[in-house]
Protein backbone atom coordinates (compact mmCIF):
# COMPACT_ATOMS: atom_id res chain seq x y z
CA UNK A 1 0.00 0.00 0.00
CA UNK A 2 1.83 3.95 -1.00
CA UNK A 3 1.72 6.40 1.53
CA UNK A 4 -1.68 8.19 1.67
CA UNK A 5 -1.75 10.99 0.42
CA UNK A 6 -2.68 14.49 1.82
CA UNK A 7 -5.46 16.79 1.31
CA UNK A 8 -5.36 19.89 3.38
CA UNK A 9 -8.05 22.66 3.43
CA UNK A 10 -7.87 25.87 5.30
CA UNK A 11 -9.87 28.98 5.83
CA UNK A 12 -9.46 32.26 7.33
CA UNK A 13 -11.10 33.57 11.02
CA UNK A 14 -13.64 30.49 10.71
CA UNK A 15 -15.38 29.28 14.05
CA UNK A 16 -15.33 26.25 14.80
CA UNK A 17 -19.26 26.43 15.48
CA UNK A 18 -20.30 27.01 11.78
CA UNK A 19 -19.67 23.24 11.27
CA UNK A 20 -21.55 21.94 14.55
CA UNK A 21 -24.95 20.40 14.14
CA UNK A 22 -26.65 23.48 15.83
CA UNK A 23 -25.71 25.79 14.15
CA UNK A 24 -27.57 27.92 11.20
CA UNK A 25 -24.54 27.73 8.77
CA UNK A 26 -24.92 25.44 6.06
CA UNK A 27 -22.27 23.08 5.24
CA UNK A 28 -23.22 20.09 4.15
CA UNK A 29 -20.13 18.94 2.45
CA UNK A 30 -18.10 19.25 5.85
CA UNK A 31 -20.81 17.56 7.61
CA UNK A 32 -20.46 14.92 5.31
CA UNK A 33 -16.76 15.04 6.03
CA UNK A 34 -17.13 15.11 9.47
CA UNK A 35 -19.21 11.60 9.14
CA UNK A 36 -16.98 9.93 7.53
CA UNK A 37 -14.16 10.99 9.92
CA UNK A 38 -13.28 12.42 13.56
CA UNK A 39 -14.86 15.78 14.28
CA UNK A 40 -12.85 17.67 17.34
CA UNK A 41 -14.90 19.52 19.32
CA UNK A 42 -12.20 21.53 21.32
CA UNK A 43 -9.66 22.13 19.64
CA UNK A 44 -7.81 25.61 20.45
CA UNK A 45 -5.82 28.10 18.17
CA UNK A 46 -2.56 28.78 19.78
CA UNK A 47 -2.85 32.46 18.91
CA UNK A 48 -6.31 34.78 18.14
CA UNK A 49 -4.39 36.23 14.53
CA UNK A 50 -2.62 34.92 11.02
CA UNK A 51 0.37 34.88 11.21
CA UNK A 52 1.50 33.41 14.17
CA UNK A 53 -1.06 30.45 14.12
CA UNK A 54 -0.39 29.57 10.64
CA UNK A 55 3.54 29.76 11.45
CA UNK A 56 2.55 27.47 14.47
CA UNK A 57 0.37 25.20 12.57
CA UNK A 58 3.72 24.70 9.85
CA UNK A 59 6.16 24.11 12.88
CA UNK A 60 4.20 22.86 15.82
CA UNK A 61 5.78 25.45 17.70
CA UNK A 62 4.47 27.88 20.06
CA UNK A 63 4.95 31.83 18.42
CA UNK A 64 7.94 32.90 21.06
CA UNK A 65 9.50 29.87 19.98
CA UNK A 66 9.34 30.78 16.13
CA UNK A 67 9.67 34.57 15.96
CA UNK A 68 6.21 35.40 14.49
CA UNK A 69 4.53 36.78 17.02
CA UNK A 70 2.77 39.30 14.82
CA UNK A 71 0.92 39.30 11.26
CA UNK A 72 3.52 39.96 8.54
CA UNK A 73 2.12 42.88 6.20
CA UNK A 74 1.39 45.19 9.69
CA UNK A 75 4.60 45.37 11.60
CA UNK A 76 8.46 45.74 11.48
CA UNK A 77 10.22 42.96 10.64
CA UNK A 78 11.82 43.04 14.32
CA UNK A 79 8.56 42.37 15.82
CA UNK A 80 7.79 39.28 13.82
CA UNK A 81 10.20 37.40 12.03
CA UNK A 82 10.21 33.59 11.65
CA UNK A 83 13.31 32.20 13.20
CA UNK A 84 15.35 30.62 10.22
CA UNK A 85 16.05 27.05 9.53
CA UNK A 86 12.65 25.64 11.49
CA UNK A 87 11.52 22.04 10.99
CA UNK A 88 8.11 22.29 8.67
CA UNK A 89 6.05 19.04 8.49
CA UNK A 90 5.32 19.58 4.31
CA UNK A 91 9.57 19.47 4.33
CA UNK A 92 9.35 16.25 6.02
CA UNK A 93 7.11 14.84 3.35
CA UNK A 94 8.69 16.32 0.90
CA UNK A 95 11.97 15.09 1.60
CA UNK A 96 10.03 11.76 1.92
CA UNK A 97 9.00 11.81 -1.54
CA UNK A 98 5.84 13.55 -1.98
CA UNK A 99 4.61 16.00 -4.61
CA UNK A 100 3.57 18.91 -2.79
CA UNK A 101 1.41 22.03 -3.74
CA UNK A 102 0.06 24.90 -1.67
CA UNK A 103 -2.19 27.56 -3.15
CA UNK A 104 -3.80 30.47 -1.68
CA UNK A 105 -3.15 32.60 1.81
CA UNK A 106 0.47 32.09 3.22
CA UNK A 107 0.60 34.94 5.40
CA UNK A 108 3.68 32.97 7.08
CA UNK A 109 6.74 34.52 6.92
CA UNK A 110 7.91 37.42 4.21
CA UNK A 111 9.42 36.10 1.29
CA UNK A 112 6.47 34.09 -0.34
CA UNK A 113 9.30 31.53 -1.90
CA UNK A 114 7.64 27.86 -0.55
CA UNK A 115 9.93 26.14 -2.61
CA UNK A 116 12.42 26.66 0.80
CA UNK A 117 9.56 25.22 2.99
CA UNK A 118 9.21 22.16 0.77
CA UNK A 119 6.57 22.47 -2.19
CA UNK A 120 7.49 22.24 -5.36
CA UNK A 121 4.20 24.48 -6.75
CA UNK A 122 2.51 27.10 -5.51
CA UNK A 123 0.48 29.87 -6.05
CA UNK A 124 0.64 32.75 -2.97
CA UNK A 125 0.98 35.76 -4.74
CA UNK A 126 -2.70 36.73 -5.80
CA UNK A 127 -3.77 35.75 -2.74
CA UNK A 128 -1.77 37.73 -0.53
CA UNK A 129 -2.44 40.73 1.23
CA UNK A 130 -0.15 43.08 1.32
CA UNK A 131 -2.22 46.10 2.70
CA UNK A 132 -2.68 46.50 6.34
CA UNK A 133 -6.43 45.59 6.21
CA UNK A 134 -8.36 43.81 3.75
CA UNK A 135 -10.10 45.93 0.60
CA UNK A 136 -12.86 45.51 -1.76
CA UNK A 137 -13.22 47.36 -4.86
CA UNK A 138 -16.31 47.34 -6.90
CA UNK A 139 -20.19 48.03 -6.62
CA UNK A 140 -22.17 46.31 -3.66
CA UNK A 141 -25.58 45.57 -3.31
CA UNK A 142 -25.97 46.05 0.31
CA UNK A 143 -23.19 47.05 2.64
CA UNK A 144 -22.34 47.62 6.07
CA UNK A 145 -19.90 50.30 7.12
CA UNK A 146 -18.27 51.27 10.38
CA UNK A 147 -17.65 55.27 10.62
CA UNK A 148 -15.31 56.41 13.38
CA UNK A 149 -14.19 60.52 13.47
CA UNK A 150 -10.56 60.43 12.04
CA UNK A 151 -10.50 56.99 10.73
CA UNK A 152 -11.09 55.84 6.96
CA UNK A 153 -14.31 53.87 6.69
CA UNK A 154 -14.26 50.30 7.75
CA UNK A 155 -15.86 47.57 5.39
CA UNK A 156 -17.78 45.07 7.64
CA UNK A 157 -19.61 42.84 5.22
CA UNK A 158 -20.96 43.59 1.76
CA UNK A 159 -23.04 41.71 -1.31
CA UNK A 160 -22.00 41.48 -4.83
CA UNK A 161 -23.89 40.48 -7.85
CA UNK A 162 -21.57 38.35 -8.77
CA UNK A 163 -21.39 34.96 -9.89
CA UNK A 164 -19.49 32.01 -7.36
CA UNK A 165 -16.93 31.53 -10.08
CA UNK A 166 -15.83 35.22 -10.23
CA UNK A 167 -15.16 34.78 -6.23
CA UNK A 168 -11.18 33.79 -5.17
CA UNK A 169 -12.22 31.28 -3.50
CA UNK A 170 -13.82 29.19 -6.62
CA UNK A 171 -10.52 30.19 -8.51
CA UNK A 172 -8.25 28.77 -5.53
CA UNK A 173 -10.33 25.44 -5.68
CA UNK A 174 -9.82 24.88 -9.69
CA UNK A 175 -6.15 25.49 -8.60
CA UNK A 176 -6.51 22.59 -6.78
CA UNK A 177 -8.01 20.60 -8.79
CA UNK A 178 -5.96 20.83 -11.61
CA UNK A 179 -3.14 20.11 -8.96
CA UNK A 180 -5.09 16.79 -8.42
CA UNK A 181 -5.27 15.84 -11.89
CA UNK A 182 -1.95 16.36 -12.48
CA UNK A 183 -0.72 14.40 -9.61
CA UNK A 184 -2.69 11.39 -10.57
CA UNK A 185 -1.05 11.42 -13.22
CA UNK A 186 1.86 9.79 -11.48
CA UNK A 187 0.16 6.72 -9.26
CA UNK A 188 3.81 6.06 -8.16
CA UNK A 189 4.52 9.25 -6.00
CA UNK A 190 2.36 10.65 -3.52
CA UNK A 191 0.61 13.92 -3.29
CA UNK A 192 -0.23 17.27 -0.31
CA UNK A 193 -2.50 19.58 -1.53
CA UNK A 194 -2.53 22.76 0.49
CA UNK A 195 -5.59 25.08 -0.13
CA UNK A 196 -6.09 28.49 1.65
CA UNK A 197 -8.98 30.49 1.69
CA UNK A 198 -9.05 34.18 2.64
CA UNK A 199 -12.79 33.60 3.13
CA UNK A 200 -14.67 33.74 6.02
CA UNK A 201 -12.17 37.04 6.98
CA UNK A 202 -13.82 40.01 6.77
CA UNK A 203 -14.95 41.77 4.88
CA UNK A 204 -17.57 39.62 4.60
CA UNK A 205 -18.33 39.97 0.79
CA UNK A 206 -20.37 37.44 -0.56
CA UNK A 207 -22.26 36.73 -4.32
CA UNK A 208 -26.04 37.66 -3.89
CA UNK A 209 -26.93 33.95 -4.59
CA UNK A 210 -25.17 33.35 -1.47
CA UNK A 211 -26.49 36.06 0.56
CA UNK A 212 -30.08 34.77 -0.16
CA UNK A 213 -29.28 31.86 1.45
CA UNK A 214 -29.66 33.02 5.00
CA UNK A 215 -32.41 35.45 6.38
CA UNK A 216 -30.81 37.82 8.87
CA UNK A 217 -34.29 38.38 10.53
CA UNK A 218 -33.73 34.67 11.79
CA UNK A 219 -30.42 34.70 13.00
CA UNK A 220 -30.90 35.40 17.25
CA UNK A 221 -28.34 37.09 19.09
CA UNK A 222 -25.40 35.78 20.66
CA UNK A 223 -25.96 34.37 24.64
CA UNK A 224 -23.42 37.06 25.24
CA UNK A 225 -24.53 40.44 23.03
CA UNK A 226 -25.51 42.01 25.99
CA UNK A 227 -22.51 41.66 27.95
CA UNK A 228 -21.11 45.05 29.34
CA UNK A 229 -17.85 43.33 29.79
CA UNK A 230 -17.54 44.91 33.47
CA UNK A 231 -14.83 42.20 36.04
CA UNK A 232 -12.96 42.57 32.92
CA UNK A 233 -9.87 44.12 31.74
CA UNK A 234 -11.16 47.70 30.18
CA UNK A 235 -9.37 47.42 26.64
CA UNK A 236 -12.00 45.09 26.30
CA UNK A 237 -14.77 47.80 26.61
CA UNK A 238 -12.86 50.01 24.61
CA UNK A 239 -12.56 47.58 21.85
CA UNK A 240 -16.09 47.03 22.06
CA UNK A 241 -16.94 50.73 21.47
CA UNK A 242 -16.02 50.29 18.11
CA UNK A 243 -18.96 48.56 17.42
CA UNK A 244 -21.23 50.34 19.17
CA UNK A 245 -23.02 52.03 16.41
CA UNK A 246 -24.30 48.48 15.08
CA UNK A 247 -27.50 47.38 16.66
CA UNK A 248 -28.46 43.63 16.44
CA UNK A 249 -30.17 43.92 12.70
CA UNK A 250 -26.46 45.10 11.08
CA UNK A 251 -24.84 42.17 13.48
CA UNK A 252 -27.13 39.89 11.95
CA UNK A 253 -26.45 40.92 8.33
CA UNK A 254 -22.94 40.89 8.84
CA UNK A 255 -23.69 37.11 10.68
CA UNK A 256 -25.74 36.41 7.52
CA UNK A 257 -22.69 37.47 5.05
CA UNK A 258 -20.41 35.22 6.84
CA UNK A 259 -22.35 32.38 7.22
CA UNK A 260 -22.68 33.04 3.35
CA UNK A 261 -19.12 33.09 3.01
CA UNK A 262 -19.14 29.77 4.79
CA UNK A 263 -21.09 28.11 2.37
CA UNK A 264 -19.25 29.29 -0.24
CA UNK A 265 -16.03 27.63 0.75
CA UNK A 266 -17.98 24.17 1.51
CA UNK A 267 -19.57 24.13 -1.96
CA UNK A 268 -15.69 24.38 -3.11
CA UNK A 269 -14.98 21.46 -0.82
CA UNK A 270 -17.83 19.81 -2.35
CA UNK A 271 -15.97 19.89 -5.84
CA UNK A 272 -13.10 18.67 -4.74
CA UNK A 273 -14.03 15.60 -3.05
CA UNK A 274 -16.21 15.14 -6.15
CA UNK A 275 -12.52 14.99 -8.40
CA UNK A 276 -11.26 13.00 -5.37
CA UNK A 277 -14.05 10.15 -6.14
CA UNK A 278 -13.89 10.26 -10.14
CA UNK A 279 -9.82 10.18 -10.02
CA UNK A 280 -10.26 6.87 -7.60
CA UNK A 281 -7.92 8.80 -4.80
CA UNK A 282 -10.45 9.47 -1.85
CA UNK A 283 -10.11 6.00 -0.01
CA UNK A 284 -5.74 6.22 0.02
CA UNK A 285 -5.83 10.06 0.90
CA UNK A 286 -5.80 11.95 4.33
CA UNK A 287 -7.80 15.20 4.67
CA UNK A 288 -7.83 17.96 7.19
CA UNK A 289 -10.00 20.54 7.33
CA UNK A 290 -9.40 23.92 9.75
CA UNK A 291 -9.23 27.28 10.43
CA UNK A 292 -6.52 29.55 12.07
CA UNK A 293 -8.47 31.42 14.39
CA UNK A 294 -12.53 32.23 14.93
CA UNK A 295 -14.38 35.40 14.43
CA UNK A 296 -16.66 37.16 17.91
CA UNK A 297 -19.77 37.75 15.54
CA UNK A 298 -21.22 39.49 18.43
CA UNK A 299 -20.36 37.80 21.48
CA UNK A 300 -19.64 40.31 23.80
CA UNK A 301 -21.22 42.48 21.77
CA UNK A 302 -17.33 42.83 19.37
CA UNK A 303 -16.72 41.50 16.00
CA UNK A 304 -13.36 40.34 14.30
CA UNK A 305 -10.78 38.88 16.68
CA UNK A 306 -8.24 40.24 18.59
CA UNK A 307 -6.91 40.61 22.48
CA UNK A 308 -10.42 39.70 24.21
CA UNK A 309 -9.60 35.58 24.81
CA UNK A 310 -13.39 34.49 24.24
CA UNK A 311 -13.90 31.07 22.89
CA UNK A 312 -15.18 32.27 19.72
CA UNK A 313 -11.91 33.09 18.44
CA UNK A 314 -10.01 30.49 20.20
CA UNK A 315 -11.84 27.62 19.50
CA UNK A 316 -11.57 26.26 15.86
CA UNK A 317 -13.25 23.52 13.73
CA UNK A 318 -11.05 20.34 13.04
CA UNK A 319 -11.85 17.13 11.39
CA UNK A 320 -9.61 14.15 10.03
CA UNK A 321 -10.58 11.55 7.38
CA UNK A 322 -9.11 9.37 5.42
CA UNK A 323 -7.33 5.80 5.78
CA UNK A 324 -7.18 4.44 9.49
CA UNK A 325 -9.14 7.00 10.77
CA UNK A 326 -12.23 6.48 12.89
CA UNK A 327 -15.72 7.15 11.21
CA UNK A 328 -18.22 9.48 12.80
CA UNK A 329 -16.67 10.27 15.68
CA UNK A 330 -17.34 13.23 17.87
CA UNK A 331 -13.81 13.72 20.41
CA UNK A 332 -14.55 16.47 23.50
CA UNK A 333 -10.88 15.90 24.42
CA UNK A 334 -8.76 19.38 24.18
CA UNK A 335 -6.42 19.59 21.28
CA UNK A 336 -4.40 22.07 19.59
CA UNK A 337 -3.37 23.32 16.01
CA UNK A 338 0.06 22.74 17.46
CA UNK A 339 -0.96 19.02 17.55
CA UNK A 340 -1.55 18.75 13.49
CA UNK A 341 2.28 18.94 12.50
CA UNK A 342 3.39 15.60 14.89
CA UNK A 343 -0.51 13.85 13.19
CA UNK A 344 0.41 14.68 9.56
CA UNK A 345 3.97 13.52 10.12
CA UNK A 346 3.05 9.87 12.03
CA UNK A 347 -0.07 9.36 9.85
CA UNK A 348 1.68 9.38 6.64
CA UNK A 349 5.30 8.43 7.23
CA UNK A 350 5.40 6.48 10.65
CA UNK A 351 7.63 8.85 12.08
CA UNK A 352 7.56 11.63 15.24
CA UNK A 353 7.74 15.40 14.32
CA UNK A 354 9.03 17.84 17.14
CA UNK A 355 7.09 20.26 18.43
CA UNK A 356 5.25 21.44 20.84
CA UNK A 357 2.56 19.26 19.73
CA UNK A 358 1.41 15.63 20.15
CA UNK A 359 0.54 13.17 17.51
CA UNK A 360 -3.50 12.68 17.93
CA UNK A 361 -2.97 9.47 15.82
CA UNK A 362 -4.06 7.18 18.74
CA UNK A 363 -7.56 9.48 19.12
CA UNK A 364 -8.32 9.22 15.38
CA UNK A 365 -7.61 5.57 15.41
CA UNK A 366 -10.63 5.99 18.68
CA UNK A 367 -8.04 4.69 21.19
CA UNK A 368 -7.89 5.93 24.49
CA UNK A 369 -4.67 8.07 25.40
CA UNK A 370 -3.11 9.57 28.28
CA UNK A 371 -2.57 12.68 27.19
CA UNK A 372 -3.41 15.87 29.53
CA UNK A 373 -6.85 17.42 28.97
CA UNK A 374 -4.76 20.84 28.28
CA UNK A 375 -3.74 23.02 25.58
CA UNK A 376 -2.09 26.59 25.85
CA UNK A 377 -1.93 29.79 23.80
CA UNK A 378 0.51 32.87 23.66
CA UNK A 379 -0.62 36.32 22.48
CA UNK A 380 1.68 38.94 21.81
CA UNK A 381 -0.58 41.78 20.71
CA UNK A 382 -1.36 42.96 17.11
CA UNK A 383 0.58 46.29 16.10
CA UNK A 384 -0.14 47.54 20.26
CA UNK A 385 1.33 45.16 22.19
CA UNK A 386 -0.02 43.01 24.99
CA UNK A 387 1.06 39.82 26.69
CA UNK A 388 -1.12 36.99 27.23
CA UNK A 389 -0.97 33.55 28.04
CA UNK A 390 -3.83 31.06 27.94
CA UNK A 391 -4.53 27.57 29.68
CA UNK A 392 -6.91 25.39 28.66
CA UNK A 393 -7.66 22.86 31.62
CA UNK A 394 -10.45 20.17 32.02
CA UNK A 395 -13.37 22.42 32.29
CA UNK A 396 -11.25 25.87 33.58
CA UNK A 397 -9.66 28.30 31.53
CA UNK A 398 -7.31 30.72 32.94
CA UNK A 399 -5.46 34.06 31.16
CA UNK A 400 -2.84 35.75 32.59
CA UNK A 401 -3.02 39.29 31.22
CA UNK A 402 0.50 41.27 31.29
CA UNK A 403 -1.62 44.45 30.84
CA UNK A 404 -4.54 44.00 33.28
CA UNK A 405 -6.89 41.86 35.41
CA UNK A 406 -6.30 37.81 35.19
CA UNK A 407 -9.53 36.30 34.28
CA UNK A 408 -10.73 32.28 35.08
CA UNK A 409 -14.05 30.72 33.95
CA UNK A 410 -15.66 27.56 34.25
CA UNK A 411 -16.45 26.65 31.15
CA UNK A 412 -18.83 24.03 31.79
CA UNK A 413 -20.68 26.28 34.07
CA UNK A 414 -20.40 29.44 31.94
CA UNK A 415 -19.79 28.50 28.66
CA UNK A 416 -20.60 31.95 27.36
CA UNK A 417 -18.03 33.45 30.04
CA UNK A 418 -20.00 36.20 31.43
CA UNK A 419 -18.59 35.65 34.70
CA UNK A 420 -14.83 36.05 35.70
CA UNK A 421 -14.10 34.14 38.69
CA UNK A 422 -10.34 35.23 39.59
CA UNK A 423 -11.08 37.69 42.29
CA UNK A 424 -13.41 35.36 43.82
CA UNK A 425 -11.84 33.63 47.08
CA UNK A 426 -13.26 30.33 46.40
CA UNK A 427 -11.95 29.93 43.44
CA UNK A 428 -8.02 31.38 44.60
CA UNK A 429 -7.25 27.65 44.58
CA UNK A 430 -8.06 26.70 41.06
CA UNK A 431 -6.17 30.01 40.04
CA UNK A 432 -2.70 29.60 41.69
CA UNK A 433 -3.15 25.57 40.12
CA UNK A 434 -3.42 27.12 36.84
CA UNK A 435 -0.77 29.90 37.21
CA UNK A 436 1.73 27.16 38.25
CA UNK A 437 0.89 24.94 35.27
CA UNK A 438 1.13 28.14 33.20
CA UNK A 439 4.35 28.85 34.46
CA UNK A 440 5.37 24.66 34.19
CA UNK A 441 4.80 24.90 30.19
CA UNK A 442 6.53 28.50 29.80
CA UNK A 443 9.18 25.88 31.59
CA UNK A 444 8.89 23.72 29.22
CA UNK A 445 8.69 25.04 26.20
CA UNK A 446 11.84 28.13 26.93
CA UNK A 447 9.79 30.90 27.27
CA UNK A 448 12.26 32.95 28.46
CA UNK A 449 10.67 36.45 28.08
CA UNK A 450 8.53 35.55 30.59
CA UNK A 451 10.23 32.55 32.88
CA UNK A 452 12.79 35.41 33.72
CA UNK A 453 10.47 38.28 34.25
CA UNK A 454 10.82 37.82 38.49
CA UNK A 455 12.33 42.00 38.53
CA UNK A 456 9.94 43.77 41.04
CA UNK A 457 7.71 45.31 38.38
CA UNK A 458 6.46 42.48 37.19
CA UNK A 459 5.60 40.26 39.72
CA UNK A 460 1.62 40.19 39.94
CA UNK A 461 0.81 36.68 38.69
CA UNK A 462 -1.40 34.59 41.52
CA UNK A 463 2.30 32.59 41.72
CA UNK A 464 5.66 32.91 40.42
CA UNK A 465 7.35 30.70 38.36
CA UNK A 466 9.97 29.38 41.14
Amino acid sequence: MPPPNLLFLMTDQQRADTIEPHTPCQTPNLDRLAARGVQFRRCCAPNPICSPTRASLMTGLLPHSHGMVDVTHAVEPYRASLQPGLPFWSQVLHEAGYYTGYFGKWHIERSNRLEQFGFDVYDVEQYHQLAGLVEHRGPLLRQGVVRQKGYRDFLLYGVVDAPVEEAPEYRLYTAGIEFLQQAAARPDRPWALFLSTEAPHDPYVVPEAYFRRYNPADIPPPASFADDLSGRPGIYRRIQQVWRQLDWPRFAEATACYYAACSLIDDQVGRILDILDRLGQRENTIIVFTSDHGDYMGAHRLMLKGIPPFEEIYRVPLVFSGPGIAAGRQVEQIVSLLDVGATLVELTLGKPFPGHGQSLAALLAGQSTSRAAEAFAECHGQRFYYTQRILWRENYKYVFNGFDEDELYDLQADPHEMHNLAQETAYRPVLEDMARRMWAIIRETGDRNMLNAQYGMFRFAPVGPE
